[in-house]
């Protein structure tokens, strides 16, 4: 039902010729959206905000995606090489300022984005963290952009009952723990009452950007 829903929603949206692209991290969680566009609109790009950090297992479970639904992933990367994202003292920004790496790495490329397209969807959850909670359907993204949350109601059994019914593969890394998962140096496994303690582990931080500084 949930899926037919969204379905229903990709189907208007094209009908009102808005031009549309997914962001996705890849992660098992990310999947059940990715397969349900495949299945009715695989023309949608689809982009992996390619930090330059992200876990090798990532970026292979990205490419076994992209064939097995046979949808493009393209990587978008942050303007600033990664060679220059170091501070004063020569450390990469995730040490002295997750903040502004994230910031350059992630809202940076999407906002690029958005100036080119109509409609961002992204996979965020209401049950995943406080902020996430208070997001709606829709919301305007930029000046001239909308978010779209297709899978903002739907429960972690959701996602993995639809996993299990289409028989869909899981993150390579799933299995070893790692049940969040964001570029490697700040991911590690998280505990299976909050997945979300493996991402920013010790820091206050919950959200890389794009759902704080990219919501109107």
């Amino acid at each position: 039902m949930k899926a037919a829903k969204i379905l229903e929603t990709l189907e208007a949206l094209k009908t009102e010729g808005k031009s549309m692209f997914v962001t996705s991290s890849f992660q098992t969680h990310s999947i059940p959206l990715l397969h349900i566009i495949s299945r009715s609109q695989p023309h949608i790009p689809v982009y992996c905000l390619n930090t330059g950090f992200l876990m090798p297992e990532t970026l292979a479970f990205a490419k076994q995606i992209s064939r097995q639904f046979e949808i493009e992933i393209l990587n978008v990367f942050s303007s600033i090489p990664k060679i220059q994202q170091r501070d004063a003292n020569g450390n990469f920004f995730f040490t002295s300022n997750p903040d502004y790496c994230c910031h350059i790495n992630k809202v940076e490329p999407t906002s690029r984005l958005l100036d080119r397209y109509d409609v961002w969807i992204n996979g965020i959850r209401a049950d995943q963290n406080a902020n996430r909670k208070t997001m709606k359907e829709f919301q305007l993204a930029g000046e001239h952009s909308m978010r779209y949350h297709p899978m903002l109601d739907w429960s972690n059994k959701d996602v993995y009952d639809y996993i299990r019914e289409h028989g869909l593969p899981r993150h390579p890394l799933d299995k070893d723990g790692y049940l969040s998962i964001g570029c490697e140096p700040c991911t590690r496994k998280a505990s299976l009452d909050d997945p979300r303690e493996a991402r920013w582990f010790g820091l206050s931080k919950t959200e890389c950007g794009l759902h704080t500084e990219l919501v109107k």
